[in-house]
């Protein structure tokens, strides 16, 4: 079945750098759409990037335009969000999913605080 396994969270300092991964299996990675969404307490989830199937286009919300990098590698199945300069209302939940399948992660818990 679909997995999708999110890491690389954790707590960093405002102006901080983090790199979240997202480890697929269970289908064939390089054939869908992937995209990143985070969820901070008390608020819906919420869209943070998006890559197509081949890396070739991305997508950003206006949040985090010029701070995160959305990437992806077919050869590992593992798509990855670059995040730099992080602030304290970047702290949530990131979630990967599948958009096509209707499959997420678990999550993985990154806090920006000093």
């Amino acid at each position: 079945q679909v997995q999708l396994v999110e890491s690389g969270g954790g707590l960093v300092q405002p102006g901080g750098s983090l790199t979240l991964s997202c480890a697929a299996s269970g289908f064939t990675f390089s054939n869908y759409d992937m995209r990143w969404s985070r969820q901070a307490p008390g608020q819906e989830r919420t869209f943070v990037a998006s890559i197509i199937r081949n890396g070739g286009a991305r997508n950003y919300a206006t949040f985090v335009k010029g701070r995160f990098t959305i990437s992806r590698d077919n050869t590992k199945n593992t798509m990855y969000l670059q995040m730099n300069s992080l602030k304290p209302e970047d702290t949530a939940v990131y979630y990967c999913d599948v958009p096509s399948l209707g499959s997420w992660g678990q999550g993985t818990q990154v806090t920006v605080s000093s």
